[in-house]
C-alpha cells in the first residue's frame, strides 16, 4: 500500500545529527559483535590513470561516505570507537592547483575534527591512534599508503555486519535520496521533451545533465539513453550523435545524487506515429500498470525473491494477453519462457551505491543467500523490512541473442514470431521506481517526485 506524501519534510542537514547517532550505535554493535575496539575508515586516495598525470573522478570509500557524505576529501580518515565521538582526520593541503576541501557547516559538533595540511603529520596521528587501541580494524582500499602495525585490514565479519545494516536507511539518508530523485525527475522530463523534438541520444543526454544540474561525474552511474533497438541492450553505453531516421521508442535509465546518495529511475516511451507504435505503447502502458501493482503489494516480511517471481508472472500475463506467446501465462512462467523477455532481476538495494551492498546476505553475520539458479542476475534476495530502499524495475525486451536461443529450443514453438519480429525494432521496455519500505507499505520516492514536478 502506498503511503501518503508529506511535503513538509525536514532537510538532510537538519536530520544529520540523528543520522550520526544511529551510525555510532550501529557501528558500536558491529564492533562489539566482532571483537574490535576501534575501526579506522580511510576515505581513499585519488590515483592517476596508468602512465598519465590525470585521474578519474574520485569517489570516497562508501563506508566513509556514510559518515561524511558527498564531500570531496581524499586522504582523510575516520576513527570510530564505541563510547566516543567519531574522530575525523581531515586532510586539507595548502594548494593553489586545486580547490582545497572544506568541512561543511552542517556537520556541526557531532565529530571531533582534526585538520592536517602535512601528509606526514597525518600519518603520524593515525599511527598514534592505532597504538592506542587493543584490536583495531581498518576499512580501506588496499594497499594503503599508511602502514599501521597490529591492524586487521577489511575484516570480512565486520564488513558483513556493516553491509547488512546499510540496507536500513536513516531519515537523513531517505531525505538525500528524495533530493536525488527530484533532480533525476527534472532530468527525465527534460530528456523526454528533447526526444519529442527529435534530438539525438547525445543531445538528450546533455539536456538531461542541464536539467538535473549535475555533471556526468556526479551521476551515480552512466545514463542509458537508448532509442529504438538500443533499448534492448540492458546497459547500453553509447550516445549516438545523430537521431535515427525513424524514431520508434525511447528508454532512459538515468539517476542523480544528493549528498552522495543515489536515485535510479527508468522510463520508456513509444512514438505513436511509427509503424506498430500504438501496439508497443500498449505494452508500455500495461507493464507500467503491472509495476504499480507490484509496488502496491509490498509488505514488510515478504521475500524479495517472491516479489521477483511475481514480476515474471506479470510478464507472462502480458505476453499471453497481447499475443506474443501462444501458450497460457502460467505456462510461460512455469516453462521459463518469461526469462527470454525479462533476463534481469526485479531490482536491487539503493543508497550510497547504485547497486547497494548487502542484498545477498541472509543475516548480519554474512551468511550468503545467493539468487536462485534460474535467476542468476537477481541482486536482492533478502526479506523486505521497514527502512529498506530498493528499486522495482520489471522489463519486457526483444533481445536478438535471447530470442535466437529460444527459437532453437522447445520454447520457440510457443512464441508468435511474426508479432515478436514486429516489436524487435522497438528494443524493449523498463519501468523503474525507487521505493522506501514503511511499517505498513511503501513510499514511492519516484512517483512522488514526478507528481510534485507536475
Amino acid at each position: 500500500m502506498a503511503e501518503p506524501r508529506n511535503d513538509e519534510q525536514p532537510s538532510p542537514e537538519q536530520l544529520y545529527p540523528e543520522h550520526l547517532a544511529v551510525l555510532c550505535d550501529r557501528w558500536s554493535q558491529a564492533l562489539d559483535a566482532t571483537g574490535y575496539d576501534t575501526v579506522l575508515v580511510a576515505a581513499g586516495d585519488s590515483r592517476n590513470y596508468f602512465l598519465d598525470d590525470q585521474s578519474p573522478a574520485w569517489r570516497a570509500n562508501p563506508h566513509f561516505a556514510q559518515w561524511l557524505p558527498g564531500e570531496t576529501c581524499p586522504h582523510s580518515s575516520l576513527l570510530v570507537r564505541p563510547g566516543a565521538r567519531p574522530r575525523l582526520y581531515f586532510f586539507r593541503p595548502a594548494d593553489y592547483w586545486h580547490q582545497p576541501p572544506a568541512i561543511p557547516d552542517w556537520v556541526g559538533d557531532g565529530m571531533e575534527i582534526l585538520v592536517f595540511e602535512d601528509p606526514a603529520q597525518l600519518e603520524q596521528a593515525l599511527a598514534a591512534a592505532a597504538a592506542g587501541s587493543n584490536r583495531m580494524a581498518r576499512i580501506a582500499e588496499a594497499p594503503s599508503a599508511v602502514e599501521l602495525s597490529g591492524v586487521t585490514d577489511n575484516p570480512p565479519d565486520l564488513i558483513a555486519r556493516l553491509h547488512y545494516a546499510r540496507a536500513s536507511k536513516t531519515p537523513f539518508e531517505v531525505a538525500c535520496m528524495a533530493g536525488a530523485t527530484a533532480r533525476a525527475v527534472r532530468g527525465h522530463r527534460a530528456a523526454l521533451a528533447a526526444f519529442a523534438e527529435g534530438r539525438s541520444e547525445f543531445e538528450i543526454h546533455l539536456r538531461y545533465l542541464a536539467a538535473a544540474g549535475q555533471t556526468s561525474e556526479e551521476l551515480p552511474y552512466p545514463s542509458i539513453v537508448a532509442q529504438n533497438t538500443h533499448a534492448g541492450v540492458l546497459h547500453y553505453q553509447h550516445y549516438d550523435r545523430e537521431p535515427p531516421a525513424l524514431r520508434r521508442s525511447f528508454l532512459i535509465d538515468a539517476g542523480a545524487t544528493c549528498r552522495g546518495y543515489a536515485a535510479d529511475v527508468t522510463r520508456t516511451y513509444a512514438v505513436a506515429e511509427a509503424p506498430d507504435g500504438n501496439r508497443f505503447q500498449a505494452l508500455v502502458d500495461v507493464l507500467d500498470a503491472e509495476q504499480r501493482a507490484l509496488i502496491e503489494s509490498i509488505r514488510p516480511g515478504q521475500d524479495y525473491v517472491d516479489l521477483h517471481e511475481s514480476a515474471h508472472r506479470a510478464v507472462g500475463r502480458i505476453l499471453a494477453d497481447h499475443g506474443l506467446v501462444t501458450c497460457s501465462a502460467e505456462q510461460a512462467f512455469e516453462s521459463g519462457l518469461t526469462r527470454t523477455f525479462l533476463p534481469h532481476g526485479l531490482g536491487h538495494l539503493l543508497g550510497l551505491q547504485t547497486h547497494d551492498v548487502g542484498g545477498l546476505q541472509a543475516d548480519p553475520a554474512g551468511t550468503p543467500r545467493p539468487p536462485p539458479a534460474h535467476y542468476p542476475a537477481l541482486r536482492l534476495t533478502r526479506r523486505i523490512e521497514p527502512g529498506q530502499v530498493f528499486t522495482i524495475e520489471p522489463g519486457l525486451y526483444f533481445i536478438p541473442m535471447l530470442l535466437d536461443e529460444a527459437r532453437e529450443s522447445a520454447l520457440g514453438r510457443h512464441i508468435d514470431w511474426r508479432l515478436v519480429e514486429r516489436m524487435q525494432p522497438f528494443g524493449g521496455i523498463r519501468i523503474e521506481d525507487n521505493v522506501l519500505v514503511t511499517a505498513t507499505g511503501v513510499r514511492n520516492l519516484t512517483r512522488d517526485a514526478f507528481a510534485a514536478a507536475g
